[in-house]
């Protein structure tokens, strides 16, 4: 099961903060469990550490268009940075 990180800034950390349970719903075809980090130096720079169940199934829920007024609500803003594991 692959871990993928999640980067982005918010416009309203308290708004983003209360749509904890829409992501839990949205991302549950996807993933089985995440972690919500917020940078020390930057209040509206947010990290979700996510345990993938299916790659295919995240991506598709990642470019959704049908997901923008959640992204909206919560204040995401663009870009999402999304980085994986490498093998060194």
């Amino acid at each position: 099961m692959p871990t993928v990180i999640v980067r982005h800034k918010v416009g309203d950390f308290g708004a983003w903060l209360k749509g904890h349970e829409d992501r839990v719903r949205l991302f549950a075809p996807a993933v089985s469990s995440f972690k919500t980090f917020q940078d020390q130096d930057d209040p509206k720079s947010v990290v979700l550490v996510l345990e993938v169940t299916s790659m295919e199934k995240l991506g598709a829920i990642m470019n959704d268009p049908k997901i923008q007024a959640t992204k909206d609500r919560h204040t995401v803003k663009e870009p999402l940075i999304i980085s994986t594991a490498v093998s060194v």
